[in-house]
C-alpha cells in the first residue's frame, strides 16, 4: 500500500505545536512536538532519500521523549511521487507469485499458531501473496490495497475481494467484523496509524487477531546507523514506532499481545539485507561497490547473533487479540 493523502491523528486534548518548529537561534536544540503523542520531540537528523534517490531532498526526523518514536515532520503534500514505479512487483500472472509465496510463507504460519480459518482482512498487501497463501489455506480473504494496479491483480489473478482506498480507517468504518486482520510492514507509511489501529480494534470478532510488522526502531541496525539505515527509507516511513509503544495502544483499544517476535523470517531476512544495504549507504562515495556490500554481507554475519538478543532485530511481528 501506497501511502494515503496527510492527516495525521488528531492531538491530545490541549492541542500540540505542529513539528518543525522555527530553528532555533544560538545554536540550540530543534524542537517540536510529537505527532504521535503530543510530548516534546527533538531534531534526530535530517536526511535525503538515499535509498531510492528518487528526490535530492532532505527530511527531518524528530525523537519523541515520550513514545521514543522517530517521526517525519513535516510529513510531504504528495507522498505518492517518493514511490517509484517498479515499487511493486506485480507478476505477469499467477505462476510468477511462486518466489514471493515461498518468501511470505512465514506470515501464514504466524497466523494459524492462533487462528485456521475464518474471515481474514490484509491491508496493504501490494502483489498479495500472502492473501494468496491465506486463501490457499481456507481463509475467506478480502485485501484492502489503494494501488489500482495492484487492486487489479489482486482480483483478477489472485482471486479475493478488493477494498480499493487510501484512507484504510475510513474503509474499515464499512466493513463487517474479521477474525484477522493484518498490516505486515505498512504502519510505518501511515499519516494517522492509530486511527487505523483503533478502527481495525472494533472491527475483531471475539478471538480474533490483530497482526502488525514494522521496523524495529530498537534495533541493533538503527543504533550504528542512524539516518544511513536502509529501512529508515526516508520518505516513505513517516514513522518508526517502538513495539511497547503499539503495545500501549493496542491496550487502550482493548487489545492484549498474543505474541511479539523480532526472530521470526521476515525479521531475519530484513536483517541481512539491513546490514548489507545500509552499509552501502554509508559508504557511497568512498569505496566501489562491491567492496561495500562485501563489507556489509561481514557485518550482516558477525551481527547475527547480537540481531537475535532481545529484541535488537530490524522488525519486530506483533500479534495482538481483544482482552
Amino acid at each position: 500500500m501506497r501511502p494515503m493523502t496527510p492527516h495525521p491523528d488528531p492531538p491530545p486534548q490541549g492541542g500540540r505545536e505542529h513539528l518543525p518548529g522555527a530553528p532555533a537561534q544560538g545554536g540550540k536544540e530543534r524542537l517540536g512536538r510529537c505527532r504521535l503523542c503530543g510530548a516534546e520531540a527533538r531534531l534526530a537528523f535530517r536526511v535525503g532519500d538515499i535509498y531510492r534517490r528518487i528526490s535530492d531532498e532532505t527530511f527531518d526526523y524528530y525523537r519523541c521523549s515520550r513514545c521514543l518514536s522517530i517521526v517525519l515532520e513535516p510529513i510531504p503534500a504528495d507522498l505518492g511521487r517518493y514511490y517509484p514505479a517498479d515499487y511493486y512487483r506485480l507478476p505477469e500472472s499467477a505462476d510468477g507469485l511462486s518466489p514471493l509465496i515461498e518468501e511470505e510463507r512465514y506470515k501464514l504460519d504466524i497466523v494459524r499458531r492462533q487462528r485456521s480459518s475464518g474471515r481474514l482482512l490484509d491491508i496493504g498487501p501490494s502483489a498479495g501473496a500472502f492473501p494468496y497463501l491465506a486463501k490457499q489455506s481456507g481463509f475467506d480473504v478480502s485485501a484492502m490495497e489503494m494501488d489500482s494496479a495492484c487492486c487489479r491483480f489482486l482480483e483478477r489473478v489472485v482471486g479475493v475481494r478488493v477494498i480499493e482506498t487510501d484512507d484504510p480507517a475510513q474503509a474499515l468504518r464499512s466493513e463487517g467484523d474479521y477474525d484477522v486482520i493484518t498490516l505486515w510492514h505498512v504502519i510505518e507509511h501511515l499519516p494517522s496509524p492509530w486511527e487505523v489501529l483503533a478502527e481495525a480494534a472494533k472491527r475483531l470478532r471475539p478471538g480474533g487477531l490483530l497482526v502488525i510488522a514494522a521496523p524495529n526502531p530498537e534495533s541493533l541496525q538503527f543504533r550504528v546507523f542512524g539516518r544511513y539505515w536502509m529501512h529508515l527509507d526516508a520518505p516513505r516511513h513517516l514513522q518508526l514506532i517502538p513495539v511497547a509503544e503499539i503495545v500501549k495502544r493496542a491496550t487502550s483499544n482493548q487489545l492484549r499481545p498474543v505474541e511479539i517476535t523480532t526472530r521470526d523470517r521476515g525479521t531475519l531476512t530484513c536483517n541481512a539485507a539491513g546490514w548489507k544495504g545500509s552499509t552501502a549507504m554509508w559508504l557511497t562515495g568512498h569505496s566501489v561497490r562491491v567492496l561495500r556490500w562485501k563489507l556489509g554481507g561481514a557485518l550482516a554475519l558477525a551481527a547475527t547473533p547480537f540481531d537475535r538478543m532481545g529484541r535488537l532485530g530490524s522488525a519486530y511481528t506483533v500479534v495482538l487479540g481483544p482482552e
